[in-house]
């Protein structure tokens, strides 16, 4: 599996209303790290908001995706070239109430967890990118099915 992210940015808001220790355990679950960067600061109307935060390189990027289920998966390799902007990065928000409830699923909203990372390409161009991000997603399928078949006896 080759490596397509130099870096992968975890990133989640925790507002004020909010169990900040039930989001940390969350964030902690997702990235597969109890070391996450958090900082308190201010909202814009003086409420307190904590921003926690993880960077993640190399396996650590893999075991974030092979969290996420399968079908989540297929959907980010068909819609690799919407995730991917022109300076190569690549940009998803999961739900952050779903994820608290142990669902990974796709945000079209602001309450989200976001990852944003910088993707392999050299040259940089974003068809490469989004090449390297289908192909680094299309092995992390099919890792998943490997162990099963080798069970089952299937070739």
């Amino acid at each position: 599996m080759n490596d397509a992210f130099h870096r992968l940015r975890v990133q989640v808001f925790c507002y004020a209303t909010e169990d900040e220790d039930l989001i940390y355990d969350t964030l902690a679950e997702l990235t597969g790290t109890e070391g996450l960067e958090v900082e308190v600061c201010s909202g814009e109307h003086g409420n307190r908001m904590v921003i926690m935060q993880d960077e993640l390189k190399g396996r650590k990027v893999a075991e974030l995706f092979s969290r996420l289920p399968a079908e989540l998966v297929d959907e980010l390799i068909g819609k690799a070239e919407e995730r991917v902007d022109d300076d190569c990065n690549f940009h998803m928000r999961i739900d952050k109430q779903e994820a608290v409830q142990g669902r990974y699923v796709l945000a079209h909203h602001g309450d989200v967890v976001s990852l944003t990372g910088k993707l392999v390409s050299h040259p940089a161009r974003k068809s490469i990118a989004v090449d390297n991000l289908r192909r680094f997603l299309e092995g992390l399928q099919q890792a998943r099915r490997e162990p099963s078949e080798e069970r089952t006896g299937s070739p």
